[in-house]
Formats: C-alpha cells, structure tokens, sequence
C-alpha cells in the first residue's frame, strides 16, 4: 500500500485564493487589529502591575519577564490563584525560563478580565 500525495486539494487552494481577494485580505487585516488590540491590553496591564515586558507590538504574544522566578511555579501559581491560562517560558526551552508568556487570542473580555484577575495576586 502507498499513499500519493500531489499538493494541495483544490479545496484548500481554493480557500487560500479567497484569502487574497479584497474582501478576504480585509478579514485577515481586521483580526489582526484584533488580536493586536488584545496583545495591547495584555502588556499594558503586565506593565502596570510591574512587570518588564517584551513582544505585544507586532505580535500577539506577550512574554513577562519573571526575573529569575520559576515560570512553572508561576503559572502554577496564576492558575490555582486568579484561574488564568499563562504559558510557562520554560515550554519553549532552557532560554525560555525565567518568563511567562500570554497569548491575546481570546476574546476581548477574556483578556480584559484576565488582567482584572492578575492584578488581586501578590506577586511579591
């Protein structure tokens, strides 16, 4: 048994081609303003609470620089005490730890309530 594969269905192409036209590019373009907008919010209140922050500009993720703190006792921290998703840096290698990363693709309350909840904890 083999299996051939020849490229992309034509579904697929099909799909990919209408994110090109004017309409799909104004989708894509209006997400990303979105999720841009999110990343803001994000990294605004992580600078408020103290935080020295990276990323959040031209991407939506937005990296806390935890200052030699366990990301994993971080997140586990987050978690069992505010109920808020973070991504331990330590996920994405030893040059990760040491951050926490939060990601804006959610919807806009989400991370509005988000950092509403971070900002009770302790961080000290």
């Amino acid at each position: 048994m083999t299996t051939c594969f020849n490229g992309a269905s034509n579904v697929v192409q099909g799909g990919g081609m209408a994110c090109l036209d004017d309409a799909g590019l104004t989708e894509i373009n209006t997400l990303i303003d979105y999720y841009l907008e999110n990343a803001k919010i994000l990294k605004k209140g992580a600078e408020e609470m103290g935080f020295k922050v990276h990323g959040g500009d031209d991407a939506p993720y937005v990296f806390i620089d935890l200052e030699g703190k366990s990301s994993w006792d971080m997140f586990s921290k987050i978690l069992t005490e505010a109920d808020v998703v973070t991504i331990p840096g330590a996920g994405f290698g030893p040059g990760g730890e040491g951050f926490l990363r939060l990601s804006a693709f959610a919807p806009r309350d989400s991370c509005i309530e988000a950092i509403a909840r971070l900002k009770k904890l302790n961080f000290d």
